[in-house]
């Protein structure tokens, strides 16, 4: 039911509760607790019975620790990206690392990257 919800609501929603998470994230190393994330659905109108709200976060934190990545959030309400999405990021990804350390920086992000 909770897919189904976002779903019709859309990535909006889902853009808007990453930087809502991001925000609340005090200590900043990704995790949100249990009443942190029940206030997120809260603030974005996503409140649910609460022993809906018992059966996805025993989805969610599945590593039984008390707290939630929005990584974990995002694969869980969209699953598995497709082979085609997979092979186009590994592409944008290896242009991206300019130096092959396997990593980013955003400075290099900048210097390729133009919206229009």
């Amino acid at each position: 039911i909770f897919r189904e919800t976002l779903s019709k609501r859309g990535v909006r929603v889902i853009t808007g509760l990453g930087k809502y998470f991001r925000q609340i994230d005090k200590n900043r190393n990704g995790f949100l607790s249990q009443e942190a994330f029940k206030e997120a659905l809260k603030v974005f109108h996503l409140e649910m019975p609460e022993e809906d709200f018992e059966s996805l976060w025993l989805i969610l934190d599945d590593r039984k620790s008390d707290k939630v990545d929005y990584g974990e959030f995002t694969h869980a309400i969209f699953g598995e990206m497709n082979g085609y999405r997979k092979a186009f990021l590994r592409k944008a990804y290896m242009k991206l690392d300019f130096n092959k350390t396997g990593s980013v920086p955003m400075v290099d992000v900048r210097k390729c990257y133009r919206a229009k």
